[in-house]
């Protein structure tokens, strides 16, 4: 950690600052009924009703005096088997650095010699795979000294936002005790980890999207979700669905305010989360021009058991893939019931979602590649001419046919024709519709 074979004056010590973690202690406890009487004693009501009293007498002559310690491994309280002293230990290294939590680590820089150092410059980063982040640089205003047997302390934070090895690199540019400008660097590793893995599902049902998004933990201690909240893109609206809502009467904005946060379980604990998804009609027009489907991302933020915070944004979710087309034929209107060989009139609408005017054209019913009969066909001309549609716009019109047979019958090849561009659009898909006698 220093630089050649020079030797220092200086050295760093280092020392992750986060939340304490309980002193366990797990010694073998006895209940001081088991001392005095076995599990039997309940049978006989006599004998267990002066158990009690044998054991008010047993704890007056055992007091916080008593220097021999003789009731340490009794069972006093029922607290006393979780193994808690009371006492909170510092971490005694850098231990498990997860994603989206803020590092944060005390640094000393010692001065191990007998002699005064002058002019220190410190300056510590964080370097990884991708980058070099400076955290602190004394530069502009060195420490005009460190004593011998003396120190310099600080502090430094930083949000852990990549995957992966990092390295702690503090340095020190100093004059020695002999005026010799000696240059210290050292190197403390430590690697980031994932928390948690989202998995996601999009389905898809008439007009609402829902999302399903499966959080697992995959740390070594309890997870408390105070937040997973979808912040939908433009044009979309998200509602979260909870199982039984609606059914309670306890709902209240003090309840909202003073919610439980939800366990995530240490080693593997999952939680799933419900999301409805609506989009706009003005949103639905523009997804089909633009060929977007970004539906929107995941904020996360949890606690640990004793309060460490972290917070997590997911990617881009992304809906079903979109097939952006040039111009959209839609059918707007149909006869609910046509008769046999009289005509009857179709409402169709063209529109154009591109940036630019296309046409004119032309819509006929284009034949069929089997060998079956086509029952229904133009009335009139084979082709309808169309004017040109200009730019994010749409044109109505109305297609004349007739049926030439009874009962469900199907429209079949409905095609339009870009006169300009000579270009053959894909045709419509076939229409039901019932052709009665009368």
């Amino acid at each position: 950690m220093s630089s050649g074979q020079t030797s220092h004056s200086l050295a760093f010590r280092v020392m992750r600052l986060c939340r304490p973690s309980f002193h366990v202690d797990n010694p073998l406890r006895l209940d001081p009924a088991d001392l005095l009487a076995g599990e039997d004693i309940f049978d006989d009501p006599l004998a267990a009703s002066d158990l009690p009293r044998l054991l008010h007498n047993h704890t007056l002559k055992s007091n916080d005096s008593d220097l021999t310690y003789r009731t340490r491994f009794l069972l006093n309280d029922p607290s006393d088997a979780m193994g808690l002293s009371g006492l909170l230990v510092l971490p005694q290294s850098f231990g498990a650095i997860y994603l989206g939590e803020t590092f944060c680590s005390y640094i000393s820089i010692n001065n191990s010699s007998n002699f005064e150092v002058r002019d220190v410059v410190i300056k510590a980063e964080i370097q990884t795979e991708k980058q070099r982040i400076l955290l602190l640089d004394t530069s502009k205003s060195p420490v005009e000294s460190i004593r011998a047997g003396g120190r310099y302390d600080f502090i430094v934070e930083h949000d852990v936002k990549e995957l992966g090895a990092h390295t702690l690199v503090c340095s020190a540019l100093y004059n020695d005790g002999d005026g010799e400008r000696k240059y210290l660097p050292q190197f403390f590793k430590f690697v980031v980890a994932n928390p948690l893995s989202v998995k996601t599902k999009v389905r898809i049902v008439k007009d609402n999207t829902f999302l399903e998004a499966c959080i697992e933990n995959h740390t070594k201690t309890n997870l408390y979700m105070d937040q997973v909240e979808f912040e939908p893109s433009q044009h979309w609206t998200a509602t979260v669905l909870k199982a039984g809502e609606g059914l309670s009467d306890n709902d209240s904005p003090t309840r909202e305010i003073f919610k439980l946060p939800i366990l995530i379980r240490s080693g593997g604990g999952i939680q799933n989360y419900l999301y409805q998804l609506k989009l706009s009609s003005q949103g639905s027009a523009q997804m089909k021009v633009d060929g977007s489907n970004v539906l929107g991302k995941l904020q996360i933020t949890w606690r640990t058991n004793l309060g460490e915070p972290g917070r997590l944004q997911t990617q881009q979710i992304l809906g079903s893939p979109i097939t952006r087309k040039e111009i959209e034929l839609q059918v707007m209107e149909v006869p609910s019931v046509t008769i046999l060989e009289r005509p009857f009139l179709v409402r169709l609408n063209l529109t154009n979602q591109t940036d630019r005017t296309m046409g004119p054209f032309e819509v006929w019913l284009s034949q069929s590649d089997s060998r079956e009969e086509q029952v229904v066909m133009v009335n009139g001309l084979r082709a309808m001419a169309l004017p040109q549609v200009e730019a994010f716009c749409s044109t109505d019109f109305r297609l004349n046919l007739i049926a030439t047979k009874l009962g469900v019958q199907k429209i079949t090849g409905i095609t339009v024709f870009d006169i300009r561009e000579k270009r053959t659009y894909e045709p419509l898909p076939d229409l039901e519709i019932f052709v009665d006698s009368v």
